[in-house]
């Protein structure tokens, strides 16, 4: 979320900065309500020096003049309840406005208006070459018996897998590798509850902008959603705290199952395991000062490139224009695997960097060198979604033959070097 008085104080420069990224925001009517606001407060405070001023005098009144002060008090006290209810009406449509206007793009992001305007920033190994033409990974995956999608279908519905056998294993494999090397790489690894709270979903910014893609769950009047990424309870573990300034940096790796309904993606990357409403990733989280903010993307976004140059998956590295940039980020790297069946770069990981737009939303602060407390800045990424790892693996290491190379930092996960 964005500081309300920095907005109010720099609207043309938002307006500027919120021009090219997607979606309508209501400035003007957040300015003439943060402008009630102030006039409400100031009103209300000043009738409330009069309210305490005169009930100190009163008790030394007599008579009709005693009577008349409690009567005028009296209707003081009314006016006074009146602008508190006003006021925390426009309150409560600012907080309204303010959750629903995204994160400001650093000056460092391109210009642009959707996916086709990124920039690719650079490029690992090079597209797979095969002399036989390669299948794709859900006609491989059927083939050998490691999914099992009708049976999926037939106990969850559409856009569901069940893993079998050594497609089981290797999923398995994978994340266990992914949480491995990140925590040989300095991650604490976190195991969190894959349901959370309404708070920690505004927290970081999942509501209310994204509330019909969330799976929500009730019971017995308790209000939950089921976790669409690790970011969500990890980064709200230090909700309402202040961290100690030699406690940061903080970085976090998950593993944790994902759920989203993803509304109005119907007929995209449907087949197969690129677009799931249950799937698994292993996420980074970091919590840092502002002054290393930027480097510590860059190096959290290199931790992600890491296991792919570890398992030999050819990939690339994007930079979002300011009209593909998610809600809540400044600047995104876009980490793309090559599909040899899309004959393209799929992503496989955004990784990002939220300012202080999630720490003022979840009340997340660090006290500094000088003891000043003030909001952290938190980044995070996949490192890697898993499903999506898997049929990489599966495309790009085919074999004429029919056979699954597994990568050799995998083999002493799934006990085999190959699946026949």
């Amino acid at each position: 979320m964005l500081e309300l008085k920095f907005v109010c104080e720099n609207i043309e420069e938002v307006k500027r900065r919120l021009a090219h990224r997607s979606g309508k925001f209501d400035l003007e009517g957040l300015g003439e309500l943060a402008e009630e606001r102030k006039n409400l407060i100031q009103n209300t405070e000043q009738k409330k020096a009069v309210k305490n001023a005169v009930s100190k005098q009163i008790p030394a009144l007599k008579g009709d003049e005693k009577a008349a002060k409690i009567a005028e008090m009296k209707q003081l006290g009314e006016e006074i309840k009146a602008l508190d209810t006003r006021l925390n009406e426009v309150e409560s449509n600012i907080s309204e406005i303010m959750l629903t206007i995204p994160n400001l793009p650093n000056k460092d992001v391109p210009i642009g208006s959707d996916s086709d305007d990124n920039v690719e920033v650079r490029r690992w190994g090079n597209p797979t070459e095969f002399d036989f033409q390669p299948k794709a990974h859900w006609d491989i995956a059927e083939e050998k018996d490691l999914c099992d999608w009708p049976r999926a279908s037939k106990i969850s519905g559409a856009r569901f897998t069940v893993y079998k056998g050594l497609g089981a294993r290797l999923e398995r494999a994978i994340y266990n590798f992914m949480l491995d090397t990140h925590t040989e790489s300095g991650y604490t690894e976190i195991f969190p509850p894959y349901m959370v709270n309404k708070n920690a979903m505004i927290g970081t910014g999942q509501l209310p902008k994204f509330a019909e893609d969330m799976y929500y769950v009730n019971n017995e009047g308790q209000d939950f959603y089921l976790v669409p990424t690790a970011e969500v309870p990890v980064t709200n573990l230090h909700r309402d705290e202040i961290i100690p300034y030699e406690n940061l940096p903080i970085y976090y790796c998950a593993y944790t199952a994902c759920f989203r309904g993803e509304a109005g993606s119907a007929g995209r990357d449907t087949r197969g395991l690129i677009r799931q409403h249950q799937f698994n990733k292993v996420e980074l989280v970091k919590f840092t000062t502002p002054e290393s903010s930027y480097d510590e993307l860059e190096h959290l976004t290199a931790s992600a490139e890491k296991i792919l140059q570890e398992l030999g998956i050819p990939y690339r590295v994007v930079c979002l224009c300011t009209g593909d940039l998610g809600f809540g980020s400044a600047k995104t790297y876009d980490i793309e695997v090559w599909m040899p069946s899309y004959n393209r770069y799929v992503e496989i990981s955004s990784c990002s960097d939220y300012e202080d737009f999630q720490a003022r939303r979840a009340s997340i602060r660090y006290r500094d060198k000088d003891g000043k407390v003030k909001l952290v800045h938190t980044l995070n990424g996949s490192g890697l979604a898993v499903g999506r790892t898997t049929a990489a693996i599966l495309e790009n290491f085919q074999q004429a033959d029919g056979s699954i190379v597994i990568p050799q930092v995998l083999r002493k996960y799934m006990g085999v070097d190959k699946i026949q």
